[in-house]
């Protein structure tokens, strides 16, 4: 009835199973060790992301921000040019020509979604009327957070220079 062989087995196999468990959470704590101390201690930050404004200062600093005229007032077109760069891949500049996202030749002051030939997002034509300077500021900052649904899916510009100087390089086009 009770065989001494079978039980002997099945408690090796069990103190076998669990070593090897042991050992396997062993091996990957040494493998994959975070820098925590022992027992409880929690890892301590490996590095500090500094936030613009954070401190007790950063409401008065979002204040003395230039408004969206002064900095146009101020803007550099060729300094928009190189900021162009990052729209390149998928605009072109020449009247007429879409590449994968449509012509920005004239596209200061122009009717949202009239360029002829291309597909829009109905989200585009739904958020603006006229790509002014203040609806292309701030398309240009976050194009998902504007547009919500846009095919576009270029993240932004989050300096505010770098979108004047472009919105400047964009109406020198047609000049």
């Amino acid at each position: 009835m009770f065989d001494t062989m079978t039980m002997t087995k099945t408690l090796g196999a069990f103190c076998g199973a669990l070593l090897i468990f042991l050992l396997g959470k062993w091996g990957a704590e040494v493998l994959y060790h975070t820098g925590a101390g022992g027992h409880g201690d929690h890892a301590e930050q490996a590095y500090v992301i500094e936030v613009e404004g954070a401190d007790e200062g950063g409401n008065e600093a979002a204040e003395a921000e230039p408004t969206l005229e002064e900095l146009l007032a101020s803007a550099d077109v060729g300094k928009g040019a190189k900021v162009f760069g990052k729209c390149r891949a998928c605009h072109k500049v020449e009247d007429g020509e879409n590449g994968t996202g449509p012509h920005l030749f004239g596209v200061v002051n122009r009717a949202v979604g009239s360029v002829d030939g291309f597909g829009y997002s109905g989200s585009l034509v739904a958020v603006a009327d006229v790509w002014t300077p203040e609806n292309l500021d701030h398309f240009l900052e976050k194009p998902k957070s504007f547009a919500p649904g846009t095919a576009m899916s270029f993240n932004g510009l989050g300096k505010a220079k770098d979108r004047a100087n472009l919105i400047a390089y964009l109406d020198s086009l047609d000049d």
